[in-house]
């Protein structure tokens, strides 16, 4: 999930321009993913998928623990996270935290499904990049 999570990132990344850096969402991806969730889960579940994602990725970083979701599914904190750690260090809680919600995708609603609706939002991401069966398996094989 790493290697899709670090490409969506960068893919992201990139999208921004950099006039618009400055005042960016801190986690463009999540941002952008949210409402096609909300489609699919509601409100409700998204908060539910980020509070989970963010847990798991708590405990693998542990300087996540200092932000936290809102009653509305809103991640706070995370702009003075941003603020505090250096660039290389905040990519890695990104990319952490991304991964454990693009896990609890394929895990809720299933590899195929969760590709094309990464698909549908960057369809410009090569399918060989956002192969989540693949991936999936690679990760319940560690």
């Amino acid at each position: 999930m790493r290697s899709i999570a670090k490409h969506l990132i960068a893919t992201e990344t990139r999208a921004i321009s950099s006039a618009k850096a400055a005042t960016a969402a801190v986690l463009p991806v999540t941002d952008k993913l949210r409402p096609h969730l909300a489609t699919l889960v509601g409100n409700g579940g998204v908060r539910a998928l980020l509070a989970r994602s963010f847990a798991l990725a708590s405990a693998e970083v542990s300087w996540l623990r200092a932000a936290q979701i809102s009653a509305d599914g809103e991640m706070e904190g995370l702009e003075a996270l941003a603020a505090e750690l250096d660039p290389a260090k905040f990519l890695e809680v990104r990319v952490v935290l991304l991964a454990q919600l693009l896990g609890l995708l394929v895990a809720f609603i299933g590899p195929g499904l969760t590709s094309r609706l990464i698909g549908e939002i960057w369809p410009d991401v090569p399918f060989k990049e956002r192969d989540f069966g693949k991936e999936y398996d690679r990760e319940k094989a560690k």
